[in-house]
C-alpha cells in the first residue's frame, strides 16, 4: 500500500514517526498522523486545512487533544454517555493524577523501543491508513495523497476525528474544501 502513497503522503507518515520520537512515544497514534499533516504545507489538504481555519487554530487543536488524552482517550460522547449514568470522568481524572501526578492517564511512558530505531504504529493509526486508501479507491484515484489521509482522520470515530469536528473540520467540510460542491459525496467508504 506505501508504494500508492505521494511523497506528500510519505512526508506526513514520516513526519508522524518524527512527531512520536519528540515526545518519546511508544507508538505512532492518529494524533501524531494529524499533527504531522498539519505541518505540511503546498498541498491539497494544507489548503482544506488552511480554508477550515485550522492552520491559525494549531493551539486550540494541540490543547483538545492534550485533554482527550489527560481524559485517557475518551472522546467527548464518552465523557457525556457517563456522565449520563453518573460517572463524572474529570473527578476520576482529578484523584487518579492526584495520586499518580499529572498526565496519569496520558500513557506518556518512557520510550521502550529507543534501541530498535522503530516505532509501530498503533491500531488506530494503521485504521486511519486503510481508510486512506478505501477513500482513494472510492474516489477512482490511482494513488493515496495527504487529502485522503485528512479524509480518513475524520472518518474515522475517535478523539482526532471529535477535535476536527469541534474545529468545524467534518468529513463533508473537508470534502467540500477539497472538491467542491460537485466533488462531494462520491466515496465515504466504509
Amino acid at each position: 500500500m506505501f508504494e500508492r502513497f505521494t511523497k506528500g503522503a510519505r512526508a506526513v507518515v514520516t513526519g508522524a514517526v518524527t512527531h512520536a520520537e519528540r515526545v518519546g512515544a511508544d507508538s505512532v497514534t492518529e494524533e501524531h498522523l494529524l499533527l504531522s499533516l498539519l505541518d505540511q504545507e503546498g498541498s491539497r489538504a494544507s489548503f482544506a486545512v488552511a480554508s477550515l481555519g485550522l492552520t491559525g487554530r494549531r493551539a486550540s487543536v494541540e490543547a483538545a487533544l492534550t485533554e482527550a488524552r489527560r481524559r485517557g482517550g475518551l472522546t467527548k460522547a464518552d465523557t457525556e454517555a457517563l456522565a449520563g449514568i453518573g460517572i463524572d470522568v474529570g473527578e476520576i481524572v482529578a484523584r487518579v493524577e492526584g495520586a499518580h501526578g499529572e498526565g496519569a492517564l496520558a500513557g506518556d511512558r518512557a520510550n521502550r523501543r529507543w534501541w530498535t530505531g522503530h516505532r509501530a504504529f498503533t491500531g488506530g493509526a494503521k485504521s486511519i491508513l486503510e481508510k486512506s486508501l478505501r477513500i482513494a479507491l472510492g474516489r477512482r484515484d490511482r494513488f493515496i495523497g495527504e487529502e485522503h489521509l485528512l479524509l480518513a482522520l475524520t472518518a474515522c470515530p475517535g478523539v482526532v476525528a471529535d477535535v476536527l469536528a469541534e474545529h468545524g473540520a467534518t468529513y463533508t467540510t473537508v470534502e467540500r474544501a477539497l472538491y467542491g460542491a460537485e466533488g462531494t459525496g462520491q466515496a465515504r467508504a466504509s
